[in-house]
């Protein structure tokens, strides 16, 4: 059976499910930031999904590169650039990163891990992100 890693649960809040995978919007204001996380038991790296998978998280990539950005249009920070990622030294379920960057974010240029301490959400900003994340994705 399918568990999600406890620490997606305490650093993220959940946004729904795709076809292949589980969305979370990172719980860091300073960047607005959706973690996707396949729904495959024990999967840890990319070759661990099988070849229509890997194709379907490229999709919901793609997907999740539009919420971002309507994420950040509703925090009124257009998003300049996306990082992708798929690291996963921390927390090895298989994962990956969508981020809006800016040139005025706080980590800009460098990448976003270890850059200071994640800034919460007011409760406004929060249900502002939630709202654009899933309407833009339909859910």
């Amino acid at each position: 059976m399918f568990e999600i890693d406890p620490a997606f649960l305490a650093t993220a809040e959940p946004v729904g499910d795709l076809a292949l995978c589980h969305l979370r919007l990172q719980a860091d204001a300073r960047f607005p930031w959706i973690v996707l996380i396949p729904r495959i038991q024990g999967a840890r790296e990319l070759e661990d999904l099988a070849g229509g998978e890997r194709d379907v998280l490229m999709e919901e990539i793609l997907r999740a590169g539009e919420a971002v950005r309507a994420i950040a249009e509703a925090l009124g920070r257009p998003a300049a650039k996306l990082n992708v990622g798929q690291l996963g030294n921390v927390t090895p379920q298989l994962h990956v990163h969508v981020i809006a960057r800016r040139p005025d974010d706080a980590a800009w240029p460098a990448p976003v891990w270890g850059f200071g301490i994640a800034e919460p959400y007011a409760p406004k900003a929060l249900e502002a992100a939630l709202a654009a994340a899933r309407m833009t994705l339909g859910l």
